[in-house]
């Protein structure tokens, strides 16, 4: 039996070669397209400009498919929403929709747990299981827009590739799911609006960077130390991956305004947080600081880790130091704290609660 080919796992010009090979004009992409991305929908039966003969052929050659909601949490704090979604082979991932001052962020994930170890994440856990299809990566967006309704006022402008996962572990699928978002005549978001944050792998950064057909984006890498042995400890990947030479091709990449490199550290009580590490990390950036803003995450505690929060006070000192190396910095106080919060928690939850219903 022939296998149908997903629609998802096409970007626009892939899209036209398979409309073409199957005998259709050319200008069906484009309809296809529409629905699939603007109007969203889910079977063919509802491309109602496209004849019942076509919706006939494309049934037989081609095939849509979604995320089946298994559960979701609702922030009374702030508005967060906190999805977790099952896939055809019974995994689950989690996908949380992030309500802003005036825009709406969606936090994506693009593996089902993840390899790199860092021991401040709940996601690694369990380990890497598998990488995410480029359909099951853009599906987290298109579910969660329809969940909350396909309107101009309810549109997700901003995605950041921050969820479970480190996404240029998984290159090929996030390049493809990049197009797809990027793509005018997809999804259709600005290139600015959308963040891949990377732990780091220098050789991924170096190769997406130098890629002609992956659409240039933002990019977000995750430090979290001010020197090398503090790193290698938070984050195994950087004994191969050192600090120097990542901050080495950091600095290399060529500078475009606008996409300034986010540079993620998280605060962690007694381990990171202290004056001398600010005064290290504003050292480590200032030569080239225009190129970097700074993002001071204090530390969203899971069950069974050995980390603490800071307090605010320090959070708030440690800022006040990088802004006398005058660099921009952020501090992004955790959304949905009330919701299992940090990343994999609502699906290490679901996990625990089938166990207790098969005993």
């Amino acid at each position: 039996m022939e296998t149908k080919t997903n629609l998802k796992n096409l970007n626009f010009k892939e899209l036209e070669d398979f409309v073409i090979k199957n005998n259709l004009p050319k200008f069906r992409a484009k309809q296809i397209a529409k629905w699939l991305y603007n109007k969203k929908v889910d079977s063919f039966d509802q491309m109602t400009d496209l004849s019942k003969a076509v919706r006939e052929q494309l049934k037989e050659k081609a095939e849509i498919t979604s995320l089946k909601l298994a559960t979701y949490e609702i922030s009374e704090e702030d508005g967060s929403i906190k999805f977790l979604w099952k896939l055809k082979d019974g995994h689950t991932i989690e996908t949380v929709l992030i309500q802003e001052r005036n825009h709406k962020t969606l936090c994506i994930s693009t593996q089902v747990g993840c390899a790199v170890g860092c021991k401040f994440c709940f996601t690694t856990k369990d380990g890497l299981i598998r990488n995410l299809e480029t359909p099951e990566i853009i599906d987290q967006y298109i579910e969660v827009q329809r969940f909350i309704g396909n309107t101009p006022e309810n549109r997700i402008s901003n995605v950041v590739y921050m969820g479970m996962g480190e996404p240029l572990a998984n290159y090929d699928n996030v390049k493809k799911s990049v197009q797809i978002f990027t793509d005018d005549k997809m999804l259709g978001l600005s290139n600015r609006k959308i963040t891949i944050s990377s732990s780091g792998i220098i050789h991924q950064i170096e190769k997406m960077y130098n890629d002609p057909d992956f659409p240039q984006v933002k990019l977000a890498v995750s430090l979290n130390a001010s020197n090398q042995k503090q790193r290698e400890y938070l984050m195994p990947i950087s004994q191969t991956n050192t600090i120097e030479d990542l901050m080495k091709t950091l600095d290399k990449i060529p500078f475009k305004q606008g996409f300034r490199i986010m540079l993620e550290y998280v605060l962690i009580k007694g381990v990171n947080d202290s004056e001398e590490d600010a005064h290290r990390l504003g050292k480590l950036i200032s030569r080239n600081r225009k190129k970097y803003k700074v993002n001071l995450i204090p530390f969203n505690p899971f069950p069974g880790t050995e980390f603490q929060r800071p307090t605010e006070k320090d959070v708030l000192r440690f800022e006040k130091i990088l802004w006398k190396y005058n660099i921009t910095v952020i501090v992004r106080w955790s959304k949905g704290k009330d919701i299992s919060a940090a990343c994999g928690q609502l699906r290490k939850k679901e996990i625990e609660n089938q166990k207790i219903m098969i005993t």
